[in-house]
C-alpha cells in the first residue's frame, strides 16, 4: 500500500520542494508579473514617456519571458535547472533595477530583456519541472499549493509596490525587492529545488521502496518527439484552450478595477479585486484536492471557464450599475480564475508520455504567455473603439464583456475538442 512518505506526509522531501516553488511563485508572479503595471505607471509619472512606449517593454518583456519559459526544459537538460534559476533571478533582480533607474527608452527595453528571462525561468514552466518529479498521483493538489505563491505574490506585491515606491522611491524598492528575491531564491534553490526524488532516494508521493510502479492510467501515446508533438490534436486544442482561456482572463482583469469603481468605489473596487485572488486561490486548492486519476480533467476546465463565462455575461448584464450582479460576476470570475493556469499541465498529465510531459507543459505556457501579452492592449482598443450610449453608466462596456464571453466559449470548444473518442 502507498503512502505518502516513510514518515507521514509531513516528512516527504516532496513538500518542502512544494513549499519552495510556492515561494518561487510568489516572486516570480509578484515581481514579473503583478510588477509591470506598476512600473507602467510610475516610469509615465517620472518620465513623461508615452504610454505606447511603456506598454511596449511591458509587451516585451513577457514575450521573452514566453520565449525563455518554451525552451526551459532544453535549457534545464544543458545547464541544470538549479543554474537556470539562479541566473534568471539575477536577471530579473538586475532586470528591475534597469527599470527603475532607465533615463532612456532604449534601457527600458534593456531592462525588459533581464526581467523577462527572469519571468521564463520562475513561471509555470518551471514551477511544473520542479514539483513534477516528486508527485504522481499527489500532483493536483501538489502543483494547485505550488500555483497558488503566484496568487499570494499578487495579493502583497500589488500594494507593496505601490507604498514602497511612493515612501522609498522606485530605485531604493528595486534594490530592496531584488535582493530579498534573489537571496531568499539563490538558498532555496541549493537547499530544496536542486534535489530529485533520486538524488535523495526516494520514489514520487513517498512510496515505499518496495512499490514497482506508481497506479495511475498514464496515456499509452508513443513519445512525440520533434514536430510530431505540434502536429497532435490533443497538444494542439489544449495550447490553444489555454491561451484563450488566458487571453480573455488577462484581458479583462487589466480593465476590472476601473469598470467596478464607478459603482462600488475606489475602496470597495480594490476589495472585489483581491477577493478575486482569494477565490481563485480557494477553487484551486478545492480542485486540486478533489481531482482523482479518473477525473476527465478537460471537463473540469471546461467547468472553470463555463463559470467565468457567466461571470462575463452577468458584468454584461450588470450595465455598470447593478451591484449584486457585479459582486455575482466577481464570484463567478474568481471561482475559475485560479484553475485556468493549473489545469492544463494536469490534462498534459494524463494525455501525453511521460517523457513528452515537460517540453509539452513548458510549450503551452509559452504560448499562452506570448498570447496573453497582447490582450491588455487589445482589450484597451475594444474598450476605447465601442460607442457609448448616452445613457450608460461609466462602468458599462458591453463589448468587452461580450469580447471575454466569447474567447471564453471558444475556451472550452477547444478543450472539448481535444477529448479523447
Amino acid at each position: 500500500m502507498a503512502n505518502c512518505s516513510p514518515a507521514g506526509r509531513g516528512g516527504f522531501f516532496g513538500w518542502r520542494v512544494v513549499g519552495a516553488a510556492f515561494v518561487l511563485g510568489f516572486f516570480g508572479w509578484g515581481v514579473a508579473f503583478y510588477g509591470p503595471p506598476v512600473f507602467l505607471s510610475v516610469i509615465r509619472e517620472a518620465r513623461g514617456w508615452p504610454i505606447p512606449l511603456i506598454s511596449t517593454a511591458v509587451t516585451a518583456h513577457f514575450l521573452i519571458g514566453a520565449v525563455v519559459g518554451g525552451n526551459l526544459p532544453r535549457l534545464h537538460a544543458r545547464f541544470g535547472a538549479a543554474v537556470m534559476t539562479k541566473t534568471g533571478v539575477l536577471c530579473m533582480a538586475l532586470g528591475v533595477l534597469g527599470w527603475a533607474s532607465a533615463d532612456a527608452p532604449w534601457r527600458l527595453f534593456a531592462a525588459a530583456v533581464f526581467t523577462g528571462v527572469g519571468w521564463g525561468t520562475m513561471s509555470a514552466a518551471a514551477l511544473n519541472a520542479f514539483v513534477s518529479p516528486w508527485f504522481v498521483r499527489g500532483r493536483p493538489a501538489a502543483l494547485g499549493m505550488a500555483y497558488n505563491g503566484g496568487s499570494v505574490g499578487g495579493i502583497v506585491f500589488s500594494p507593496l509596490w505601490v507604498a514602497a515606491i511612493a515612501w522609498l522611491g522606485f530605485p531604493v524598492t528595486a534594490v530592496a525587492v531584488g535582493t530579498v528575491m534573489a537571496v531568499t531564491i539563490w538558498l532555496l534553490t541549493d537547499l530544496v529545488l536542486s534535489k530529485t526524488p533520486a538524488s535523495m532516494g526516494v520514489r514520487p508521493d513517498g512510496d515505499a521502496s518496495d512499490v514497482t510502479e506508481t497506479p495511475f492510467p498514464q496515456s499509452s501515446t508513443p513519445s512525440l518527439t520533434g514536430s510530431l508533438l505540434w502536429r497532435d490534436r490533443r497538444f494542439q486544442t489544449l495550447a490553444a484552450g489555454m491561451a484563450l482561456g488566458l487571453i480573455a482572463q488577462i484581458g479583462l482583469i487589466a480593465h476590472l478595477y476601473s469598470l467596478l469603481a464607478p459603482a462600488l468605489g475606489k475602496q470597495a473596487a480594490g476589495l472585489a479585486m483581491g477577493s478575486i485572488t482569494v477565490m481563485a486561490i480557494g477553487g484551486r486548492m478545492i480542485l486540486g484536492w478533489a481531482i482523482t486519476p479518473r477525473t476527465d480533467r478537460r471537463l473540469a476546465a471546461c467547468c472553470g471557464y463555463a463559470a467565468q463565462l457567466a461571470g462575463s455575461i452577468v458584468f454584461l448584464y450588470a450595465a455598470g450599475t447593478d451591484v449584486p450582479l457585479l459582486l455575482l460576476g466577481i464570484a463567478l470570475f474568481g471561482i475559475g480564475f485560479g484553475n485556468a493556469t493549473s489545469l492544463p499541465p494536469l490534462i498534459a498529465q494524463v494525455e501525453f508520455d511521460r517523457r513528452d510531459v515537460p517540453r509539452a507543459v513548458a510549450l503551452i505556457v509559452a504560448i499562452a504567455q506570448g498570447s496573453f501579452a497582447f490582450a491588455p492592449a487589445v482589450f484597451s482598443l475594444i474598450r476605447e473603439i465601442t460607442p457609448a450610449a448616452e445613457s450608460a453608466a461609466p462602468g458599462a462596456s458591453p463589448l468587452l464583456f461580450a469580447t471575454a464571453a466569447g474567447i471564453q466559449g471558444l475556451a472550452i470548444v477547444a478543450f472539448l475538442a481535444g477529448r479523447g473518442r
